[in-house]
Formats: C-alpha cells, sequence, structure tokens
C-alpha cells in the first residue's frame, strides 16, 4: 500500500508532467498555468492590501523555439517574464498559480536553487543596458561574473572566454572593449555586452525584455539577426518581449498577446497574422499610423533655421588631458522649418540627431548661425536669450527620467512659468490645468499626483503639457514615442497633429522609427556619421529615396 501511494504521489508531479507536455513534436520547457502575480498597494488596517497585475495566465515555452510576448504598457508582460527568475521579491509581490521549468516548481525554489539557474539555465537581456550594467565595473568583470558564479574559472581562464563571446556578438574591438566602462560604449554596443552577458553559459532559456525598444533601425535589425541565430546556434528556447507586433513576426515562432494582465489570444505567428481572432490583436497587426505623409509647407514664414552648424567634441588623452583630435558630432548641417510644419530627423544612434537638436536650442556650444523667427540667437547672452527659450520648449526622449520624481504633476507643469514669473498664482494654476486638459488629462485629481503614479503615455501627455503651458511656437522632440506600445504611439501621435493644426506649432522630431516619421513630417533630414545625406520632402524622401543609406535605412525599417 505504501508503495502504491508513493507510485501515484510520483506519477502526478509536476516532472512527469513536464515529460508529458509534447504538442506537435514540442517539448515544453517553462509552462505557466494560471499564473498571477499582484503588488502590494498598502495597508487596510493590519491586512495587506494587493493589486494583481497578472490575472490567470497559462502559456508555455518550448525547446527550440522562440515565443514572443506582446501587449502594451502595463499589461503585465515583464512581470510575468521576471518571474521565470523570481526577480520580484521581499513581499512586494504575491505570485500564485503554476510556473514550471523543466518541470520544477519555480515558485517553490528556495534562494540557492534560484541561484543556481540565474545565469546558468535562464539567462536574461534586460530593456535598457545602461541601467542594467554596473556603471563602476569594466565590460571584462561584468561579463565574466557568470563564469566565475557558476563554473568557477578563474579570471585569467575566463578572459578569454569573454573575449570570444563579446567577439561572438559582434562587439567592434573586443579585447579593447575588456577595459571600457559602459558609459564608454554606444547603445547597440551595450546591449550585445548584455546579450554576452545572458548567453556565456550556453543557458537553456533567453528572456529578451525589449532589447530593442531604444535602438535605431539598422541596429534593431542586427540585434535581432544576432539573437535569432545564436537562438538556433545554441539550441536554446527564447521568450521575447516586445510591444511591437510586427517586430513579433520578424522573430518568433509563436505569440502570446497580453491585455490588461490576461492572454487574450496565443498561437503560431503565420497563424496570429493571417486570421487574427481578438479585437486587440488586430489593433495591434493593423496600421494604426497613417501611411501618407502630409503635404510640404514651402509658402509658410521660417520658425527656425540653422546655416552650417557645428559642434566638435575634443578627444583628450594623457596625464594632461590635452586634446588630440576630435569627434564632429555635428558637421556643418543647415534646415529651414516654417511655422506649423514637423521636420524629421532620422540616422543610426550616434549619427547627431540629439546634438543637433540641443545646439539649436543652445544646450550645447556650436559654431554657425542660429536663427529663431528670423533673429540671429548665436551670440546672445543668458539674459538676452531667455525670451526665445519660451519661444522654443523640448520634450526627452524618457518622461520618466526627466520629470522629478519629488514634484506633483502641478509643480512640473507651472515650473516654467514660475521660472520665468508669469502670471498670479492663480493664473499660473488655472494655466496648468488648462494645458493638462489639452493632452488629455482632464481629472483634477492628476494635479497632486507624482510621475510613478502614472504609466508611459500618461507621463509623455504630462511632458507635453509642460511645454505646452509655455505657449511655445517650436517644440523639439526627442524620440518622444520610442518607449510606447503601438496604440499609445497612435494616441500620442494623433494629439500632436491635432495641438499642431490648432496652434500653428512648428516641430523638430528626432526618431529612429521611420513609420512614425512618415506618419508626421512634411520634410525630412536623414544623418549619417554627423552630416545631412539626404533632405527634402518626407513623401518624396519615403518614395523614391537618392541615398543608398536612406535606402538602406528604409528597407531595415521594412518600409521598401
Amino acid at each position: 500500500m505504501k508503495s502504491r501511494r508513493l507510485w501515484s504521489e510520483w506519477e502526478t508531479s509536476p516532472l512527469i508532467k513536464y515529460m508529458d507536455q509534447t504538442d506537435n513534436n514540442r517539448t515544453v520547457l517553462a509552462e505557466y498555468r494560471d499564473f498571477r502575480a499582484a503588488f502590494f498597494s498598502g495597508m487596510d488596517g493590519k491586512k495587506r492590501v494587493y493589486t494583481e497585475a497578472v490575472r490567470g495566465i497559462s502559456f508555455s515555452i518550448a525547446k527550440n523555439e522562440i515565443t514572443a510576448l506582446v501587449g502594451e504598457s502595463g499589461s503585465g508582460k515583464t512581470v510575468s517574464a521576471q518571474a521565470l527568475l523570481r526577480l520580484q521579491s521581499g513581499g512586494l509581490v504575491n505570485y500564485s498559480g503554476g510556473l514550471f521549468f523543466e518541470g520544477r516548481d519555480i515558485l517553490a525554489m528556495s534562494d540557492g536553487e534560484l541561484r543556481s539557474i540565474r545565469g546558468r539555465d535562464i539567462g536574461i537581456i534586460f530593456q535598457e543596458p545602461m541601467t542594467s550594467l554596473n556603471p563602476l565595473h569594466r565590460i571584462e568583470r561584468q561579463v565574466a561574473e557568470p563564469l566565475l558564479t557558476h563554473q568557477g574559472l578563474r579570471a585569467a581562464a575566463a578572459r578569454s572566454v569573454v573575449i570570444e563571446w563579446l567577439k561572438r556578438v559582434g562587439l567592434r574591438d573586443a579585447e579593447e572593449r575588456l577595459a571600457a566602462f559602459p558609459h564608454e560604449l554606444s547603445g547597440g554596443e551595450r546591449q550585445r555586452v548584455m546579450i554576452a552577458l545572458a548567453l556565456i553559459n550556453g543557458p537553456k532559456l533567453l528572456v529578451a525584455d525589449e532589447p530593442t525598444t531604444a535602438l535605431d533601425v539598422t541596429i534593431q535589425a542586427q540585434i535581432l539577426s544576432l539573437v535569432r541565430s545564436l537562438q538556433r546556434e545554441l539550441g536554446m528556447a527564447a521568450l521575447f518581449i516586445t510591444h511591437d507586433l510586427n517586430l513579433a513576426r520578424s522573430i518568433a515562432d509563436r505569440v502570446v498577446v497580453m491585455k490588461q494582465g490576461r492572454v487574450v489570444e496565443s498561437g503560431m505567428v503565420d497563424e496570429i497574422f493571417a486570421a487574427p481572432k481578438n479585437e486587440y490583436t488586430r489593433l495591434l497587426t493593423g496600421g494604426s499610423l497613417p501611411d501618407e505623409s502630409p503635404e510640404p509647407l514651402p509658402d509658410a514664414p521660417e520658425s527656425a533655421s540653422a546655416s552650417d552648424l557645428k559642434v566638435y567634441f575634443p578627444v583628450k588623452k594623457g596625464i594632461f588631458r590635452r586634446a588630440v583630435s576630435q569627434i564632429k558630432a555635428v558637421d556643418g548641417v543647415s534646415f529651414t522649418l516654417h511655422k506649423g510644419e514637423t521636420l524629421g530627423i532620422a540616422g543610426e544612434s550616434g549619427c547627431g540627431k540629439t546634438t543637433l537638436v540641443k545646439a539649436l536650442l543652445r544646450l550645447l556650444k556650436s559654431e554657425g548661425a542660429i536663427r529663431i523667427g528670423g533673429q540671429e540667437i548665436q551670440d546672445l547672452d543668458e539674459k538676452s536669450l531667455r525670451p526665445f527659450r519660451r519661444r522654443i520648449q523640448i520634450i526627452f526622449q524618457d518622461p520618466y527620467g526627466s520629470l522629478s520624481p519629488r514634484m506633483t504633476v502641478r509643480d512640473i507643469v507651472g515650473e516654467g512659468l514660475l521660472v520665468h514669473n508669469t502670471d498670479t498664482k492663480a493664473e499660473r494654476h488655472a494655466r496648468v490645468a488648462a494645458a493638462l486638459g489639452e493632452v488629455g488629462l482632464e481629472d483634477p485629481d492628476f494635479l497632486e499626483r507624482y510621475p510613478n503614479e502614472f504609466s508611459g503615455g500618461q507621463r509623455q501627455r504630462i511632458a507635453l503639457a509642460r511645454s505646452l503651458v509655455m505657449e511655445p511656437e517650436i517644440l523639439a522632440l526627442d524620440e518622444p514615442t520610442s518607449s510606447l506600445d503601438r496604440s499609445t504611439q497612435f494616441q500620442v501621435i494623433s494629439l500632436l497633429r491635432g495641438l499642431q493644426q490648432k496652434h500653428g506649432l512648428s516641430y523638430v522630431f528626432i526618431s529612429h522609427d521611420l513609420r512614425v516619421l512618415r506618419s508626421l513630417c512634411h520634410s525630412l533630414i536623414i544623418m549619417k556619421d554627423g552630416r545631412v545625406v539626404e533632405a527634402g520632402a518626407a513623401r518624396d524622401i519615403f518614395g523614391s529615396p537618392r541615398s543608398e543609406y536612406t535606402r538602406l535605412l528604409l528597407k531595415a525599417a521594412g518600409e521598401r
């Protein structure tokens, strides 16, 4: 009787269930079974209160397959993926349901068991490598750490393996980069280091959390190709998280679509795109952004212009930090922006897009002519420049980083009015409320809340209200939609177009997303290595590009 009872228990164990999980030659490596995750949100008397972020999801990840987890911001993608490594802990999150890896219950594992699979059996690439890599440690030490921890290698023996993997992921001058710190690498190079760090122990499962969000289209294509080729070479499974279903189509075998903490649809990628069953999936697969660029505005008056603009950074070496060469970040760029026009600036990371805009705003020292409303501002002192700063405002790429976490929305949006000493306190508050209402944040309760209490799309609207409250003539937008999902992108783009028509605003719009530029821009500048390689009406450039580099960008973005 005793042996029969033990056999019965063994027969229904998670391991047996794992061994039986085959579907059309799929061998399941990891599985979510009615998995739930809830975050601590406060106390109700002596009772802890949790808010559910993942609400009973079920799907599996098979060996030798890439499964894409797709959904908008706040859908629960990252929470679900990080649960595979139990990265959220300490009473802040409450997991329930089933979560298995090779038949082992991850939710029941001890800390020692978790440490044994983190970085060895399961590797992870985080969304933002600059915040994931330790800024105080050199690249060699960080990439070698999994080898020292899980394989017991000494630093000298690990060095050759680190160099091999850095070369394998396509990092140029791998041996020379060992002594570099993360801030000395470009975004694409940091992401390659993260990939090497995640794969150096040959994991069975790779978790890639939005690994290409902030990268330009050519680097994005390289990273996707690299992940796909390494996945096939190593025979591993991958869970690829993205808000872009079209991106999932280019890399995944299967797709799981999430919305508000639930799985709304899943299946083979070709089946999902051919005949999506759920309305939300159809929204993600559809072309929600306009396909045609607006007509150019050549007869409109000039809002701003630059002539032969140059920004050079010295390269200093030696004990005395003497300048030995120069980096030509912006090298002789000229353009004209008309009233009511959107000028798009496109190009790879490091081409000089953001530097150009900062020079236009006099946030960086530059050479050349800069005119706002026909008036030269290059040689103005700070006092004389201040009135022009009201006329041209900037919205940064990451609203979470550019909005002070210690200030309420009322103070954030009204800060510019206070700095420029305009209106009474009551008038300022009225203008703040009006600006928030204009960007779709009418709820008066929002005024006393902090940035961390809002979604990514809402934070971008707050950043937009902070600029609009100054009643500017020109808005410089630096990648304002790159971290947003497609539906939220559509909302922000529609909002920007409406505000432009209402107020006659001029936009300088930086983006690596050519689909966004196509939908919004009247004219376009393509930059490479600090220079303009092509410029003109956006619809002409998208329709018939003259430069080989422009054709390469369009091809990488799937525009041609």
